[in-house]
């Protein structure tokens, strides 16, 4: 086994990506296709759960290929966007409504309801959670109000993450979710490991159409014989910020990652201790092998390589995402301009979704490198609101491990270990939220003997280390505090 591949779904808010990894960790081809996004309205966020399926399957088609054949590829990983919830019929396998992203707020009056009733601190106490449209739960709980096809649908009605939709049209009816991808629905007991009746009570949600919770590794089952002209066995699954702290061998209590990619999402290991945070943190399943699970706190923001892609494609200020970085470095400081991205509300630790984006400061000097480069400084500062808030739940980090696609960004990882005052250490190869997923899948196979054998994957890192002066950092977060205040009292 040791020769084949592990090949890896990667399906992830604006694309899906399938990669093929040697067992040593070489990435030795991959595919990408372009999700459409939807965005019929102010606040709402969907996507085709039809395209997401035809999508990764063309690219794990391609890959196969390139491996040689379904006999060359020892098995498969999926990783994706979690949160995201797709209605499909038990009968036919086929969607029966848009899926409902992450980033969608139309469950915001529902959510603030629930809290002004006093039912977050019971939610909170069971999942982990706080009440936020980003949760699956409210988003299942509106569609089987609003839209009508659902109701019509009855028993023959499932619902799942994305994770779960990819297995079930891969095997043709397996129906399962990862303890993962299931921790983040908020209908999961993550001390328990199951679906709570008392949850589902509050939400309306029937039990029947909800997958079974398993790990995130071993052999859950093989694809249809038909997709690749023979089975290849599925064996790992994680959520795509769960994958990420794998792959970056955060596998130890204090270790602690940050993705860059659509969103920001920071996880700190806290090992097989459930830490309930204080401080609005959430506390998240991160990782569930052979039925032990192992917790993490983590924090999340919204917009992070989203804001690079609007501020390209909705505003035309960059040619390119590569561009924010040069023009960042034009420019000696932010010339007093900060731009808070709220453009889908604010995460941790606020949890503002009613909060909008803005750029303040500007005046006749202020030109397009100072909004870029204001744009690239919101990542470390959203990053060092949440370092206070781990560090006030008592998970002072050490260092980070930085990943996703924005910190090929060499001013932005910089300006993190600068504005942390920590070493942040970049892994060579950044893509950690694959490679955590082919690290899953190799356990799974049986291709490792656990995680930490299967973390030699990781590779070669590089470290930064802060090199800007006490009073310059205290200026800048000074800043963007009075910025952040302005956006939530507005």
């Amino acid at each position: 086994m040791a020769d084949k591949k592990l090949l890896v779904i990667d399906e992830g808010t604006t694309s899906t990506r399938v990669m093929l990894f040697a067992p040593d960790g070489r990435r030795v081809a991959s595919e990408q296709r372009g999700l459409t996004q939807h965005y019929p309205g102010p606040g709402l966020v969907e996507h085709d759960a039809e395209e997401i399926w035809t999508l990764s399957l063309e690219c794990a088609r391609a890959m196969v290929a390139k491996a040689g054949g379904a006999d060359r590829v020892a098995a498969i990983g999926i990783t994706n966007q979690r949160e995201t919830i797709i209605f499909w019929s038990r009968r036919t396998g086929k969607a029966l409504a848009p899926a409902i992203v992450w980033q969608d707020r139309r469950t915001g009056d529902l959510c603030r309801s629930l809290q002004e009733a006093g039912r977050e601190a019971m939610i909170q106490a069971k999942t982990g959670l706080l009440l936020d449209p980003y949760f699956s739960a409210s988003k299942i709980a509106w569609a089987l109000e609003h839209w009508p096809q659902l109701k019509q649908a009855g028993a023959d009605l499932l619902v799942g993450t994305v994770e779960s939709w990819l297995v079930y049209r891969l095997t043709g009816g397996l129906h399962i979710s990862d303890a993962t991808n299931a921790s983040r629905t908020m209908l999961m007991n993550i001390t328990s490991g199951r679906w709570d009746q008392e949850l589902l009570d509050l939400w309306d949600v029937p039990a029947a159409m909800l997958p079974e919770i398993v790990d995130c590794a071993g052999e859950y089952g093989s694809t249809d014989p038909d997709l690749f002209g023979s089975p290849i066995a599925i064996t790992g699954m994680a959520g795509d910020q769960q994958a990420a702290s794998i792959g970056q061998a955060c596998l130890n209590p204090g270790d602690t990652k940050s993705t860059y990619g659509t969103g920001a999402f920071i996880l700190t290991n806290t090992g097989e201790k459930l830490q309930h945070s204080k401080h609005r943190l959430l506390s998240t399943i991160a990782r569930q092998i052979e039925g032990k699970r192992h917790y993490a706190l983590e924090g999340s923001v919204f917009v992070a390589g989203s804001l690079i892609k609007w501020l390209r494609d909705d505003l035309g200020l960059l040619r390119d995402a590569a561009e924010s970085e040069q023009l960042a470095r034009t420019v000696e400081d932010n010339g007093g301009v900060y731009l808070v991205p709220a453009l889908s509300g604010l995460g941790a630790p606020h949890w503002r979704p009613d909060a909008r984006a803005a750029i303040s400061g500007l005046s006749f000097a202020s030109n397009r490198a100072h909004i870029a480069r204001a744009a690239l400084e919101a990542m470390a500062h959203q990053t060092h609101d949440l370092m206070s808030a781990f560090a006030a739940d008592g998970a002072r980090w050490e260092r980070l491990k930085i990943d996703g696609g924005m910190v090929a960004n060499d001013w932005l990882s910089q300006d993190l270990a600068d504005m942390l005052d920590l070493q942040v250490e970049r892994p060579h190869f950044i893509e950690t939220t694959a490679l955590g997923a082919a690290m899953l899948a190799g356990v799974g196979c049986g291709l490792f003997g656990s995680l930490d054998e299967a973390s030699a994957m990781r590779g070669e890192v590089e470290g930064f280390d802060p090199k800007i002066d006490a009073k310059l950092r205290e200026t800048r977060l000074s800043g963007w505090r009075d910025a952040v205040r302005a956006v939530l009292r507005d």
